[in-house]
């Protein structure tokens, strides 16, 4: 069995092994150990706010192997992005041209840079140390932010996103960087990751960017061909995102062109198709559904895959022992359903 917890200090040294293998440029995982120690150090003190609104919070999960203990993955939400300044993305606009005289209208595409994102809520640093091999716990990782966010809905915006890793070569070279970012940077693709450390809320972002809209048709048809299209390595989160409810709309990703997807909360199943229920005692025999559950409570939160009995016309929700070891609840305990 697989559990989603708070990350706590002592997973430091399995976090920094995690990052030795990721494939650069793809994924937002802190790289150094001194920045993997920020990002736990930040989790632990949002876990431990009450906060009102939400803020500059960040709550990063990993996803144990509830039986060596060892951990499996990682996935972290923000309560909003930018909060430290603002968020850019490229947005996509169509520009209406028209000539009365040559008798000629014509749509033409353009990128413009745009902080239309800051304030959303962000899903990032999603990472599976077997992602080939996933079952449901791929989904139980990804979901499990958004059932917290579900329990403390007071700390999140009520839209959504995650941006999408994009194209990339072997070498890690991103054609859309090669014909944009790179007119502006003057470095790599993974050098200028490795700078602003996956960050899209830099200064040196619109000290640099372009601040007028970008036509497409001028860019390399490879280039344009990268636009809007998800890492392999991205497109098993981006069908879990998907299945959940969010969709790919206006905004790509301003670096490797990925796209970004969004949602309001009201279209996110972990928010419309959840119920709160009363744990019981395992009733044996009965016909049972598999489902995310998690704890009903903004501390010590958990969440697990289980099939659940859960009587039509009831508040209860029947666990086996195992699930309730792993989510750490006893009968009468509040906890959060949704079917898988």
């Amino acid at each position: 069995m697989f559990v989603v917890r708070p990350v706590e200090t002592a997973d430091i040294p399995a976090l920094e092994a995690l990052a030795t293998v990721v494939t650069p440029g793809v994924h937002t995982l802190p790289r150094s150990r001194a920045t993997i120690e920020r990002a736990v150090e930040r989790s632990i003190a949002s876990f431990g706010a009450q906060p009102d609104i939400p803020s500059d919070e960040s709550y990063f999960l990993v996803l144990e192997n509830a039986g060596d203990r060892s951990i499996a993955g990682t996935a972290a939400i923000a309560a909003t992005a930018g909060s430290s300044g603002t968020f850019f993305a490229f947005r996509n606009d169509v520009l209406n041209q028209v000539s009365r005289d040559l008798n000629i209208s014509h749509n033409v595409h353009a990128l413009t840079l745009c902080s239309d994102l800051t304030g959303y809520s962000q899903l990032s640093s999603f990472y599976m140390r077997d992602r080939r091999g996933a079952g449901p716990e791929a989904a139980l990782l990804s979901r499990a932010r958004l059932l917290y966010a579900a329990v403390a809905p007071h700390r999140f915006s009520e839209k959504f996103f995650a941006s999408m890793s994009g194209i990339t070569d072997d070498e890690g070279c991103s054609p859309f960087w090669e014909a944009l970012g790179r007119k502006f940077f003057q470095m790599d693709f993974l050098e200028a990751e490795r700078m602003i450390e996956g960050a899209r809320n830099r200064t040196l972002i619109v000290e640099l960017m372009p601040h007028y809209p970008v036509y497409v048709p001028l860019l390399p048809g490879e280039a344009q061909a990268a636009m809007g299209q998800v890492h392999e390595e991205g497109e098993l989160p981006f069908q879990i995102l998907s299945d959940e409810g969010f969709e790919p709309d206006e905004y790509i990703d301003i670096f490797d062109g990925g796209p970004i997807l969004q949602a309001h909360r009201n279209a996110l199943r972990s928010f419309s198709h959840s119920s709160r229920r009363t744990v019981s005692g395992d009733a044996c025999g009965d016909e049972r559904t598999r489902c995310l559950v998690a704890t009903a409570r903004e501390n010590a939160f958990r969440a697990v895959v289980a099939d659940c009995i859960c009587p039509e016309l009831s508040d209860s929700v029947a666990l086996d022992g195992a699930a309730m070891r792993a989510l750490d609840v006893v009968a009468g305990d509040s906890v959060l359903c949704v079917t898988l």
